[in-house]
């Protein structure tokens, strides 16, 4: 009977796929969102720039194996997905795995649900704006009671990718050795180990030069060839990554506006109405954050074991 199970829940992202049954506090499988095609023997991502590159690929990356009993399904969606992709994934949903009912949700309403578990949510609201921060790319979404307002989204070429991308490009001006195969995984491990945002760049600056014992950090790796230890200090890295969210010009210099001016902008784009209750304190949906947040993040956020982190 389709009753029986939970519904289940898929949440397609660029570079990461959650499953799991809905009632859930965390997802049951977390796996890379990526196929690996035999004729070209390439791993390429299932979605890159959170637009999907071909929606035949889903059928592949699933399985028929995924959904073996009929149940409900909730597939997620980025918010300026295209009709046609819609179409498809239904039929894709309906025709090869027999679900008996489908939900599309777009993450950002979904992401202003969620945070009624939060302790410090005093109004269960679906109104707000929502920052998405994914792998490939930055959403800022106005939702208006359950509703996104579409022409008023506003999307930046900017994400955890690009951060991790920077580390490394920094990483490989100091020449701080490295192995070359390992130094994307260094420079993600460091940006989700030890990267947080201050508030003034000038001064943290000072901050290290003043103190750099107290404030420049150590990453030991192993080598993945010779099974040698490496260790290397992390010092500007840790604040310069993210800072090109607030300042674009360092890693894409064809985009030259900050996170808050589009926050901004897509709020004043909103009908009058609706402009005030989205300048309230925003939720923010992110996948990379800092391991240290973890001294500050129960007040706000739920503790994800599977991740170990804060989500």
């Amino acid at each position: 009977m389709a009753g029986s199970l939970p519904p289940c829940v898929v949440d397609c992202g660029t570079g990461y796929t959650k499953l799991g049954y809905a009632g859930n506090t965390e997802p049951q499988f977390i796996i890379p969102s990526c196929i690996a095609i035999r004729e070209s023997a390439k791993v390429v991502d299932q979605a890159q720039r959170r637009v999907l590159r071909g929606v035949d690929d889903l059928d592949f990356f699933i399985g028929d194996e995924a959904i073996d009993k009929p149940t409900y399904a909730t597939k997620t969606e980025p918010p300026l997905n295209t009709p046609e992709n819609r179409e498809y994934l239904a039929e894709i949903m309906f025709e090869s795995f027999n679900v008996p009912g489908l939900y599309i949700a777009v993450q950002a309403v979904l992401a202003l649900a969620a945070s009624w578990t939060s302790r410090q949510v005093g109004e269960r609201t679906l109104t707000g704006i929502v920052i998405d921060s994914g792998d490939g790319v930055t959403h800022v979404i106005p939702v208006a009671e359950g509703y996104v307002i579409g022409s008023c989204i506003k999307h930046i070429p900017i994400a955890g990718r690009d951060i991790t991308y920077f580390i490394q490009q920094l990483l490989r001006e100091r020449e701080v050795g490295i192995p070359p195969e390992q130094s994307l995984e260094t420079a993600k491990a460091i940006k989700e180990k030890y990267c947080y945002i201050c508030p003034d760049i000038v001064k943290e600056f000072a901050k290290y030069d003043v103190d750099p014992r107290k404030w420049i950090k150590q990453y030991t790796g192993i080598n993945a060839i010779n099974q040698k230890k490496f260790v290397i200090d992390v010092g500007y890295e840790r604040f310069l990554g993210p800072e090109i969210f607030f300042h674009p010009e360092f890693a894409n210099p064809d985009f030259m506006e900050s996170i808050s001016d589009v926050v901004d902008e897509v709020i004043q784009n909103c009908p009058i109405d609706v402009r005030r209750p989205l300048y309230k304190p925003e939720f923010f949906q992110v996948c990379h954050t800092k391991k240290d947040y973890e001294e500050y993040g129960p007040s706000i956020c739920r503790h994800n074991p599977v991740f170990g982190v804060m989500s």
